[in-house]
Order: structure tokens, then sequence, then C-alpha cells
């Protein structure tokens, strides 16, 4: 019998949307160049059926285009929709009581099933060794698992009520693991298996955990949706799924019985191992740092098994799908989890934590004709506390005006802010923080900086659009400059030495706004390639806001503290070039690139 993610492909190839790979493949960084050439095609997705080194199968690309990801869960993302749309509005559920009936058979594939199941005859025993070990860039430090699903409960109320179902990378080899007995596990801050290895630490007992690979892609999803405080992953698998999450136990570990693969292990109190590095969703490598280390206990695989991979790097890549389906589910539950909260987008381009741009409202002050940002800073520290948005970095909030862009189009919205920004009050540090722990903009690891910008009233000004032949001279000696934006001056200077040489260039280069040329640009950014960060606002937004952090990078002309507030006068400074402590970025290898030609051509 098919299992769901067997079922799942040849749905998909029914329609034309999967694509056989007969061709033998290498694991190594082969398969991974096939997937991303064929995200950037907007292509099919991939069934590797003749993996060099293991006897599986692997799909990737499932969620490749955001119409596939749609058509995957056609049946069930109008049910969960309006199933969210009751819990913000319950009244709704009394208004209309048959439609909440209708909703019953929902609710109920929405409580997972424990089933009574003998694993040893439906699943075979096998090795670490024995799976597909993808070795995704050429720097990672091993094989990957990057479409996990890592199963926890807490210690304290074991079960699935308060049990934790997240997508944290699994490295299967390399470094110091010893084979077949030790794999990596990296999970960032603010994740539910943070809480329940804490828990588990305090009493000096390893906390077991259970991966699964493959499965109902629904469960996939699961994993990484950002739930309400309250709604099981499990929940939610099951309600997207269509299908109710089906489970068993075996020697204390919770199973899905729908996986294709299971990894069982436990997590040792305080024993941690060198992890990485990797190849990460910002587009540079995560580099080896200690992280927990699962100590293996048993590895099973479904007769027939089909692994699931996806590859990450620079965005946009395929869990930017992810990011777009997560946002049509949740778009309109945000604005009631954050009173005053319009729109919220997190820049798929930037690397998503870097760079938040919101629209909140001002109702409590209307007979202000001065008006300053006052209930969007209330709204701005909403967000910066609300789950993973906590790890943001750089968030833009503006007051919501008629008219004004979306902030899902950074290239207006941005030079909109700028239109009315007032750089002595409306930058708002936060310092000494919590960041993304993939963000290396940062000196120390896993602390960094955050800065809100937030905006209010009318226009103040207007932004200049194009240099004058005389005003591009007077900038021939600090480098190459552009506006890339409206009001938003590129400068393409010598490489960053220390902190010591930037201040110093500041000084020289506010000369040029003391002798009052430039008016209309409110934003400088140093960058290392200038032809790079001008192709496209997606490389812009890139390297200024994943290459900075705020505290460090950025300088003001006329900067001051007054009452322990930073601001400046027109302009502000970022400093996104490279810099020795940060990460390299991805890179193709060009001879595999020959190889993938081939390929895709006798796919073809």
């Amino acid at each position: 019998m098919p299992s769901l993610l067997e079922k799942c492909i040849h749905d998909l190839e029914k329609i034309n949307q999967l694509k056989r790979v007969k061709t033998p493949v290498d694991p190594y960084l082969e398969m991974s160049a096939i997937q991303l050439r064929m995200y950037e095609q907007q292509g099919p997705a991939l069934l590797f059926e003749n993996i060099i080194g293991s006897k599986y199968r692997a799909v990737s690309n499932l969620f490749g285009t955001i119409e596939r990801s749609r058509y995957l869960f056609r049946n069930t993302l109008p049910v969960i929709e309006e199933l969210l749309a009751l819990r913000i509005n319950p009244i709704n559920a009394v208004k209309h009581p048959f439609k909440l009936l209708h909703h019953i058979p929902n609710f109920i594939n929405g409580i997972p099933k424990k089933v009574s199941l003998n694993i040893l005859n439906q699943f075979d025993e096998i090795k670490i060794s024995d799976l597909p070990h993808i070795h995704h860039w050429q720097d990672d430090g091993g094989a990957f698992i990057t479409l996990p699903q890592v199963y926890s409960e807490d210690i304290e109320i074991p079960g699935i009520k308060k049990s934790n179902l997240g997508m944290y990378r699994i490295q299967l080899s390399g470094n110091d693991y010893i084979p077949n007995e030790e794999i990596g596990l990296h999970y960032q801050l603010h994740r539910g298996i943070g809480i329940h290895q804490k828990k588990t630490n305090d009493r000096g007992i390893p906390l077991k955990v259970s991966c699964f690979v493959g499965g109902h892609p629904a469960h996939s999803f699961a994993a990484v949706m950002p739930l309400p405080e309250g709604i099981s992953e499990l929940h939610f698998a099951g309600l997207l799924a269509n299908r109710r999450f089906r489970y068993t136990y075996y020697d204390g570990y919770l199973i899905s019985t729908d996986a294709d693969f299971i990894i069982l292990g436990e997590v040792l109190p305080n024993y941690t191992k060198l992890e990485g590095p990797f190849g990460d969703h910002l587009g540079y490598y995560s580099l080896k740092h200690p992280f927990p280390v699962i100590k293996v206990k048993k590895v099973l695989a479904r007769k027939n098994a089909i692994w699931t991979f996806t590859v990450v790097g620079r965005p946009p890549q395929e869990d930017t799908s992810f990011g777009k389906i997560i946002h049509e589910i949740t778009a309109n539950v945000l604005p009631k989890e954050v009173p005053g909260l319009i729109e919220l987008n997190a820049v798929d381009a930037a690397g998503v934590h870097p760079l938040l741009l919101a629209i909140g409202q001002e109702r409590y002050t209307p007979y202000l004709t001065n008006k300053k940002p006052s209930e969007i800073l209330t709204i701005a520290h909403r967000i910066l506390g609300t789950g993973q948005l906590s790890l943001a970095k750089y968030l833009w909030i503006a007051e919501h005006q008629i008219g004004m862009p979306s902030v899902h189009q950074p290239e207006k919205f941005l030079p909109y802010c700028l239109e009315r920004i007032d750089l002595q009050t409306d930058l708002h540090f936060e310092t000494c923080t919590s960041i993304d722990t993939l963000d290396y903009s940062s000196v120390t690891l896993h602390e960094g900086s955050k800065l809100v910008l937030a905006v209010a009233g009318d226009k103040k000004r207007t932004l200049k659009s194009s240099l004058s032949f005389d005003e591009s001279n007077y900038l021939i000696k600090y480098g190459i400059a552009k506006i890339c934006l409206p009001g938003i001056l590129c400068i393409q200077t010598k490489e960053f030495v220390s902190y010591t040489d930037v201040a110093k260039d500041c000084e020289s280069l506010w000369v040029l706004w003391s002798l009052r040329y430039f008016e209309g640009i409110v934003l400088v950014v140093l960058v290392d390639d200038i032809t790079f960060v001008n192709q496209h606002i997606h490389n812009f937004l890139w390297v200024t806001f994943t290459r900075s952090d705020p505290a460090k990078d950025i300088h003001g002309f006329k900067e001051r503290v007054i009452d322990k507030h930073w601001g400046c006068s027109s302009p502000l400074l970022i400093d996104a070039r490279s810099k020795p402590h940060h990460a390299p970025p991805l890179k193709k290898k060009s001879i595999v690139e020959e190889s993938v030609d081939k390929i895709l051509r006798d796919l073809v």
C-alpha cells in the first residue's frame, strides 16, 4: 500500500508537477544543485530514483511554487483560514451555529489519533549510514536533514498536550559525531524544544526526541508553522492534511505512523559538540558552534520509504513558499493579536529576520496636528515581543494613512518612511539583546542590537532620485556612488578595515553635507559592490540588512545623545560592507553546475 507521501507524489505527477530523475545522482552537491536550479526555473517537484550510495528515493521541490503548495493543501487551506477566523472572533460561532456544525469533521481531524501498530512489522530497522546523506553546499560540515519534524514532550506534562513538533536542522555526519551513534541537533533561540530540554537538564536526565522525515506534506508544514499559544502542531497537521495525525508509542518514544523515516534518540544534559558549518537561509554559512547531540537509539524506514529534502540559501528558495502560505493563513490573525497593527511583512529577500516592515494605527490623538510616533511605538514593542518576530533586527513602522504603499512593496515603503522620518527622534535602539543565531553581523553569537524606525505625520522632505554630474564628482574620492532608491545613496568604497577607520571616513564624508550638498539624501549605505546592489531591490535589501548590526554599523551626520536617546541630522549611514567576523556567503561550484546541465537536459 503506498504511503501518504507516495500518494502525494502520484497526485502531482498526474498534473505534470513532478519529474522523475532516473539518472544516477551524487548526494554530494549534485542533488542540491539540481534542486536549486529547478527552483530557479520554477519547475516541478523532483523524485530522485537512483541516489548513489543509498537504496532509498528522495523527493525535493514539493513546495517550490506557491501554486503547487496551494494545490497540495487545496481542500484544507480555506478550512484553516475559517477556523482561525473563528478563534479570533468566537462570537461569530454563536451568530452562525450551523457554520460551526459544518466544521465538526474538521475539528475531529485536528484530534491526534493513537493507533495500535506493531512498528517492526511496518518498518525496517536500519542505520544512519543507510539514509541519503545529502551534502548541500561545498563548505558544509557534513550531510544534513533539511525537512525534519523533531518531536519532544514536556517532562512535567507528558503526552501530546504540551508537546512540540519543530523543524530543527539535523547533522547526520561529519565533525566529531560518532558514525551511526550520534547526530547533531541545531535549534535557535525561543524554540519550544529548548523549554523541554531546559526541564530535563535541570533534573539531570536525557530528553527523548523523535525525528520524522516524510509522511504527509502537511506534517512538514506544521513543523514550521508559528501557531498561536495553545494550538498543538499535531492538531494543525491533522487539520491541514484532512487526516488525523496517527501516532503510537514505542519504548517511550512517540512515533508518527505515517512517517517514512524515524530516528529515535536522547539529548543528554549539558552534552554538546561542534555543529556546522551549514549553508543557511540568510545566504551565508552558519559556522561551527556547540549544539546539542542526539544519541541515536533506533532508526526505522517504511517499506519503499521516500526521503524529503530541500536546499536553503540566499532567498528566495523553496522555503519562501512556506513563508507565503503562512502569511496567507495568518494575515488576518496577527493584527488581532497585536491591536492597532494593520500590516506586517518579514521581508524574505532580506533573510526574513533581519528586516520587518509594518503599518500601525495612531488612534488616540486625532486632535494633534504635529503628529509624532506614539501608539506605533507600543505596537513595535509588541511585535518584537512576539515569537520568532523577536529575532528581528530592523523594524520600520509607519502610521497608517490612506493611499500609502503596502509593506509588501519595500521599494516604495522605504522611501515613504524616509520622506517622513525625523532622524533626531524617530530612531529607537535596543542593544545587547538576542538576535537570530544565524546572523553574523554582530561580533557575538546570539547577541546584537535592534533598531525601530518609527514614522508618523505628513511628508517632511522631497527625496533625491538622481545625482548631478557635479555631485558625482564630489563623491569620487569616497568611491562609486549611485542612488539605489529615492533618498538612498549607496557608495562602493574601500574594504572595511576597522570600526575606528569607519568613524574617520564618516567625518570626512560629512564635510559634504556641512557644505549643504546632497539635499534629499536621507540614508547612505556603504557597500562592497555597487553594481550588484544596484541590479535589483532584492540585492539592496539583502546586503544592507544582513551585513549590518544597528548599534555598531550605524552612524549619522551631527549625531548626538540627548537623555540617552541617539539621534542625528540627515543623513543616516549604514555600513553594510563585509567585515572580518562575518560568515562567508554561499557560492555554487562550477564543476557541479556542468554535471547538472547534462542531467537536466536528459530530464527534459
